[in-house]
Order: C-alpha cells, then structure tokens, then sequence
C-alpha cells in the first residue's frame, strides 16, 4: 500500500481474474498503483480470495466483491477522517469494482480499465454511486474490451471519460504510459 502523507483520498485498485493468473502484481494494476500515488493518493493493491497468501477460494465474482468491501475498509481505516475513497480495476478487476460500485457503496471516484465486455455475459452497472470522475479505458486492440463496447457504456453512464488508446492490445503492451497518463488525470481529479 502507498499511503502518502496527508493523502486526501484513497484508490483501492482491483487485479485481472484470478484463474487467468490475474494478481495485484499485474504490470497494469502496478501502473495504476503508481500513477494514483503521484497524484498523492493512497493506494491499495490487495489479492483476491485464493490468490497468492490470501485465504479463500475463487467464488465466481461473488465473494470477490467482498474482497473488494473489506478493501475499501481496510484503506478507510487509514485515512485521515474524512478520507474519501474510491475505486480501480483492471480487466475482471474492473467488473468487481463496477459492482460494488453499483451496489450503492459511495465513491469519490471509479475508474474501469479494459472491462471485459466481450468475454462474459456481463451487464455493467449503469447506475453508480460515484460523485467524483468516472473514466472508462482501453486499447483499440483489446480482443476482450472492443472499443465499440467501451464506448457504448460510456454513453450509459453520466459523465464519464473515455479513452480509447491507439495500438493497444488488453494488456497495454507498449501502452503502459499513455494508461499511467490517463489514470494520473482521473487520479488528480479526485484529489
């Protein structure tokens, strides 16, 4: 965890799926972590349950969005009151977030990086509990997030930016620093 000091807010960021070898140590989730950091704000990468030391086993994306609570909780907890928090995923990691987003918990902010929205039936949330900066990010390569997808959630929500990154495949190879300025973008805003 990077907790700056006098960190405004908090970014818990949520990693790939895990029976795809998805963990918190992803180049992408990493990039994130960082690039939120330098923005100073606190940031939370965890794994989740049954992945590397973490207890548990894989529930389908059910027990996952408790991960992702108790997350948050952990991360509230170390904020100076009244930190406020919010959330990042990447892949899988982004429908985790999206869900807990859209379960009503408040958010400073929600940012969804290569939604899977053409590998799984998988309807987003199109109502979240976010009041700060919403963006939505892919590359125009991503055989799991279709550009196309991406930007018709985009249309979905309310206000959200979507960055659409030229050449970039679901894993950001060579895309790594054109996400890092998108997210630093997002990240500003919520401090």
């Amino acid at each position: 965890m990077a907790l700056p000091a006098g960190a405004p807010a908090g970014v818990v960021v949520c990693h790939p799926h895990p029976l795809y070898g998805g963990d918190m140590d992803s180049p992408v989730v990493m990039e994130i972590s960082r690039a939120c950091a330098a923005a100073g704000l606190a940031a939370l990468r965890f794994n989740f349950r049954g992945v590397g030391s973490s207890s548990g086993a894989w529930d389908d994306g059910r027990g996952e969005q408790d991960d992702v609570r108790a997350a948050l909780d952990h991360l509230q907890a170390r904020l100076p009151a009244p930190g406020r928090l919010a959330l990042a995923g990447y892949s899988f990691g982004a429908m985790m977030a999206a869900a807990v987003a859209g379960a009503g918990r408040p958010l400073a902010g929600l940012a969804l990086v290569a939604p899977p929205l053409g590998m799984r039936p998988w309807q987003p949330p199109t109502t979240l509990a976010v009041a700060g900066p919403l963006l939505l990010v892919a590359g125009d390569a991503d055989q799991y997030c279709p550009a196309s997808a991406l930007t018709a959630l985009g249309q979905a929500l309310s206000r959200p930016t979507v960055t659409i990154l030229d050449g970039v495949d679901h894993f950001f190879f060579g895309g790594l620093d054109r996400l890092a300025s998108a997210v630093s973008g997002w990240a500003a805003a919520i401090s």
